[in-house]
């Protein structure tokens, strides 16, 4: 049982590095690789006569002062990676730009994505802390627990933790994602101007 156990935990280990391997790569299929957790549109003054992926280097890189963007002409697609200079949180950011010429100039629209296992990891967190709470004042309550004013007390008390750990975990959440998403827009402006620029 012991063994069996620590296979399980080293297989879920690996499947977590492979997953950000997965993601941190700048490939095709990491471009389109990830859980969405936003969308959005931009439209640039570019006619479609002016090809925007001229602008990447010969290997489709270009290199942004806070990241990197990856191009895929013939998917029209460009993969978007900010940089951590200081550091890494466990819901890294990237984005998945779609190039799509129309009439007014060059309509953008683009998918921001957080690796598989950061978003699952997350759900189930939620899902303990939130579902592990009530259960425990449910059998606590059938057991007979707050026939008492001492079960009373030690019932508020356990449902005020549960709700303290949840509501600081959507805190540490919510600022990570505002963290990370900074970036990704910063490095999207940076992005900008240089498909902008002639």
């Amino acid at each position: 049982m012991l063994l069996a156990g620590f296979f399980a935990a080293v297989l879920f280990l690996l499947m977590i590095v492979v997953d950000w391997f997965q993601f941190t790569r700048l490939t095709s299929g990491a471009s389109v690789y990830g859980f969405a957790v936003g969308r959005g549109e931009d439209q640039l003054p570019v006619f479609p006569r002016t090809d925007l992926f001229d602008r990447f280097g010969p290997h489709g890189v270009l290199r942004l002062p806070h990241g990197i963007a990856r191009s895929f002409r013939e998917d029209r697609r460009i993969l978007l990676r900010p940089q951590a200079h200081r550091f890494r949180t466990a819901w890294p950011i990237n984005g998945s730009i779609e190039i799509i010429p129309d009439q007014q100039g060059t309509r953008i629209t683009w998918v921001k994505r957080v690796p598989w296992s950061s978003a699952i990891l997350t759900a189930l967190w939620f899902a303990i802390v939130g579902l592990g709470t009530l259960a425990f004042i449910m059998m606590f309550a059938i057991n007979g627990g707050i026939g008492s004013l001492s079960g009373i007390v030690m019932t508020i008390g356990i449902a005020s933790i549960g709700l303290l750990v949840f509501v600081f975990g959507l805190i540490i959440v919510s600022l990570a994602y505002r963290l990370e998403n900074q970036r990704l827009a910063q490095a999207y402006q940076e992005l900008r101007s240089a498909l902008l620029t002639e």
